[in-house]
């Protein structure tokens, strides 16, 4: 096997722009644990985000990097996954992540790959399939309800809506006036541009009598507070950026719940049957790309070694599409 691998190395203080290129020493996996030789890799603003903010676990020479799909080439005493597995994964952020051409992994937390599914598909679901189920997994299902799903343009919301669409939510949304058309063919009953200030007006004289059941936001916890009136009584309103630290409605009113999500959290916190619940959510969504009945967002292809242009592509922002770059033939096992 090789002695290094190539992968991006992140600098204190010194953001995107201080990725460095480097070779680290191939470490063989412990206990519980497996190594992956990487095919495909996906970006995900949180790992701009916090390249550029830096994380309490990280200290100069951190791979960053939460999403990848791979091989498994080594496992460690415990794991039942066979070297030859095809596997998605999505990494703690207390750990050396996806940026490199081997990554080790808890095993646990590793999504097994359908055989005909394309590298970087896999690659690009983890972290925003896996953070639209925990989200629509905070509200109980009690009959026929209105949602809501705001930045239904983004990766995240996009697999939202059609997520709850297929739980039986009528669902609308908030997105960019070019996601409109795509968005109804999934089942949105209606779509409102988030930058006319008219939409929550118009939203209600669509709903009439009724109220919102949930609103999923992934803008920030001050827009999300924003949109609390919107709900009904026991309604939901769930942050996917961010939280609420304060009670967005006076207490004794129409009785809302609020809810985090924070995928990253399950790494630290989730129980080994909560990992097992979440493998197999994950492994779900892998199985309903393939069969087709869950559209992924687009995919703009980059280059390894121009990692961090990418970076500075999707911090810049875009159309909701998943910035994916392949690594066959440069990882090979020896």
């Amino acid at each position: 096997m090789l002695a290094d691998f190539a992968a991006w190395s992140w600098t204190s203080g010194k953001g995107i722009d201080g990725l460095e290129l480097i070779r680290k020493p191939l470490v063989q996996p412990g206990r519980g644990e497996v190594l992956v030789a990487n095919r495909a890799l996906a970006l995900n603003p949180v790992d701009w985000k916090i390249i550029e903010w830096g994380h309490p676990a990280w200290n100069t020479g951190r791979v960053p990097g939460v999403d990848g799909m791979g091989v498994v080439v080594a496992s460690g005493v415990g794991v039942s996954i066979k070297p030859g597995t095809r596997v998605a994964y999505h990494q703690s952020l207390e750990r050396d992540g996806s940026f490199a051409e081997f990554c080790l992994l808890d095993a646990a937390t590793v999504l097994t790959v359908p055989a005909a599914l394309d590298d970087t598909v896999a690659a690009s679901l983890p972290c925003p399939g896996l953070t639209a189920w925990q989200a629509l997994d905070k509200v109980p299902m009690i009959g026929p309800s209105d949602v809501l799903v705001v930045g239904a343009g983004g990766a995240v919301g996009l697999l939202l809506v059609q997520m709850a669409v297929q739980r039986g939510y009528r669902v609308w949304a908030t997105a960019a006036t070019k996601h409109h058309e795509n968005l109804k063919t999934l089942g949105v009953v209606g779509v409102f541009d988030y930058r006319d200030g008219n939409w929550q007006k118009t939203l209600q004289a669509h709903l009439g009598e009724r109220r919102l059941k949930a609103v999923f936001d992934t803008v920030s916890a001050a827009h999300a507070a924003s949109l609390a009136p919107l709900l009904g009584y026991n309604g939901h309103l769930v942050c996917i950026q961010d939280r609420q630290e304060t009670a967005p409605l006076p207490a004794f009113s129409t009785a809302i719940s609020l809810h985090e999500v924070a995928l990253n959290s399950f790494h630290a916190h989730a129980s080994l049957s909560d990992r097992q619940s979440l493998r197999q959510a994950g492994e779900r969504l892998l199985e309903d790309v393939l069969a087709g009945s869950l559209n992924v967002p687009k995919r703009q292809n980059f280059d390894f070694y121009n990692l961090p242009q990418a970076l500075h592509a999707l911090k810049q922002g875009g159309d909701g599409g998943k910035w994916v770059a392949r690594l066959e033939g440069s990882n090979q096992v020896e």
